[in-house]
């Protein structure tokens, strides 16, 4: 019982510390001058979306745009997909993290970014406590 206590509290602070880590880069490298930036000037219909391996259960995501995260808990099941965002024009990136408790060590979680119907960019994680992260910049 406190084993699986610890695994959620650890896995918790991970989530929040990488979801800082994320919101600080891409606020850090944030450019006044858009016209360097690919696909800036442009809006994006984002969506994000987590596959975790049979009998894992995803338990929480925090994903955005920019320096705007949004956090979903207290998930349950193998797959999970957010609402589409729509991104501000200007916007620099987008990035996903999440979380999960596999069934063994050979337990799997991918994470997805989906712009404008497109697959940009995939992250993964294995083992029994799982934490997959991506970032796309437009």
């Amino acid at each position: 019982m406190k084993k699986m206590k610890f695994v959620h509290v650890l896995k918790g602070t991970f989530l929040a510390l990488m979801a800082t880590m994320l919101i600080g880069l891409v606020s850090s490298c944030k450019n006044d001058d858009d016209d360097d930036i690919p696909g800036a000037g442009k809006s994006h219909k984002v969506v994000f979306k987590a596959i975790a391996s049979s009998g894992s259960d995803i338990d929480v995501a925090v994903y955005g745009i920019d320096g705007n995260p949004t956090t979903a808990s207290s998930l349950s099941g193998t797959t999970w997909t957010s609402p589409e965002v729509t991104s501000e024009a200007g916007a620099y990136g987008a990035n996903v993290a999440v979380g999960a408790t596999g069934v063994n060590a050979s337990s799997t979680l991918k994470v997805q970014i989906w712009v404008d119907g497109e697959l940009k960019k995939e992250g993964t994680s294995s083992g029994q406590v799982l934490s997959a992260s991506a970032s796309y910049t437009f």
